[in-house]
């Protein structure tokens, strides 16, 4: 459990948009930890986790004008049915609201990272120690 620097990167809606990014992210040698993808109308949001917050801070600043960067909640579950549910459960009987969250893949037995954007990570990380 950790948090990490996660970057929101607005793309409008046209093919190339999103590989242009991820080919700068590869050519700087960031490896992508995890990512979403939604769609907003006219733009979508990519939303990542690097390894690198400062190497993609950089390729960000040189290649993407509309870009933003936030603090979100790491967690490694066991990749079984109720573990993403019983962390959400935990969370909620604290009172900790979950803004949104995704999840990486992986094969069940293995382990999946879920990222969350919570309001007070520390708390929340306290929380689930417990």
């Amino acid at each position: 459990m950790r948090k990490e620097t996660q970057f929101s990167i607005f793309l409008v809606n046209k093919p190339g948009v999103l590989a242009a990014v991820t080919e700068a992210l590869a050519q700087a040698k960031v490896n992508l930890f995890a990512l979403s993808l939604s769609d907003s109308g006219e733009h979508g949001v990519l939303r990542i986790v690097c390894g690198d917050a400062a190497k993609t801070r950089q390729v960000l600043n040189d290649t993407h004008d509309r870009w933003t960067e936030t603090d979100v909640l790491v967690i490694t579950l066991d990749n079984q049915p109720g573990q993403f549910g019983k962390t959400v459960a935990k969370l909620a009987k604290a009172k900790i609201n979950v803004t949104y969250a995704y999840c990486t893949a992986n094969e069940t037995g293995g382990t999946t990272n879920a990222i969350f954007k919570v309001p007070d990570i520390d708390r929340a990380i306290k929380t689930l120690s417990k």
